[in-house]
Formats: structure tokens, sequence, C-alpha cells
């Protein structure tokens, strides 16, 4: 049986800027070509300085450039959902690190917490994934009505509460939390990218 190799790739990129501008004032292009398909800017919650880019791109290329080039993780996808249309008020990006020796179970665990939440509440868009580089790096990135409902831990189906109760001792007890920001769509009624995810 023939199967066509993956051409897409999935990256997070890290930077910092001490001008707490973000990714598009340093100059990152937009398309190149057609090359990037997806792109998310997110900026910590409690870092302003410092900024995360979700992007999918083309096998062989480096849309973000040499100034992300160094903090860049490639993502390999655990579970990934996305209902069609995409119907979301905001992203979200929870960055969790597995403890040393409990990678797998890890993992495992996020990925049962994100089976579970789909199967519970449908979101609009759930993204699991570790980095190729790192893979004590857990990224959970969701599209939600409400950044506030993942950012703020409420009650709900998207509350990792219940995940870092099971899976605590498997995971560094402090989740970094980042709220998706996009200049250019911050000002519209359309409050995201429609190349976010």
């Amino acid at each position: 049986m023939f199967k066509l190799r993956p051409t897409r790739i999935r990256g997070l990129s890290f930077l910092r800027d001490p001008a707490g501008r973000g990714p598009e004032p340093l100059g990152l292009a937009d398309d190149l070509d057609g090359l990037l398909h997806v792109r998310s800017h997110f900026r910590s919650v409690t870092d302003p300085e410092l900024f995360a880019v979700y992007a999918v791109h083309e096998l062989g290329t480096a849309p973000l450039g040499d100034a992300l080039a160094a903090r860049h993780h490639t993502l390999m996808v655990v579970r990934e959902f996305r209902r069609v249309p995409l119907d979301a008020s905001a992203l979200a990006l929870v960055l969790l690190r597995a403890r040393g020796g409990q990678v797998a179970g890890a993992i495992a665990a996020v990925a049962h917490w994100a089976e579970r939440a789909v199967s519970l509440a449908e979101p609009a868009y759930l993204l699991v994934a570790h980095s190729l580089e790192e893979p004590r790096l857990i990224a959970l990135l969701t599209g939600v009505q409400e950044c506030e409902a993942l950012a703020r831990s409420r009650a709900s189906a998207f509350s990792i509460d219940s995940l870092l109760a099971e899976a605590g001792p498997l995971l560094m007890p402090d989740p970094e939390w980042y709220a998706y920001c996009h200049p250019e769509y911050a000002e519209t009624t359309q409050l995201i990218s429609p190349s976010a995810v």
C-alpha cells in the first residue's frame, strides 16, 4: 500500500521581547509564498515579555527565521480534534513539563484527559503534542469560547484541575499559561485569525 509522507511540520517557538511588542513587530513574514499554513501568537500570562509562536509549515522550510531558531520545538501530535467550521472566540496554550523518567506516562495522562474533554464538551479545537527536541515539554492548545475558561481553570470540561490532580506525580507542579494575541485581529469582531489552527 502506498502512503504519502507528511509534508507539513508543526512547530512551537519562543522569543523574549523586552519591549513587549511580540512577534509581528520583529519582522516575521506572513506567508512565505504559501509555505506557512498556520501561525498563532501567544503571550505568557505571567511574563509579558515572553511570546510563543505556533506554526504549521512545509517540510524543509524555516518560516520563523533565525530569531526563533534557538528556541524552536518540533511538535509531535498525540491527539488532535477540530470542529468544522472552527467556532471559537480565542485560543489558549498551556505548557506542561513531565518529571524526569515520567515522560511516557505524562503524555498518556494528558492524552487521556483530552479524550474525556472532547467527549464532554466537543470543543472547537484541541491539540496535545510533545516536543521532539525536548520530549518532557507537552503542549496543550485549545480553541475556546472564553479564553478565561482555560486560563483560569474554571470548573469546566477544559479545566485542567482534574488533570493536575490525576497526573500530579508525573508533571512538574506549575503549568505555563499563554493567552492568544494577534494584534491584527485584536480590534475587530473576528477574534481569531482564520489561519490560527
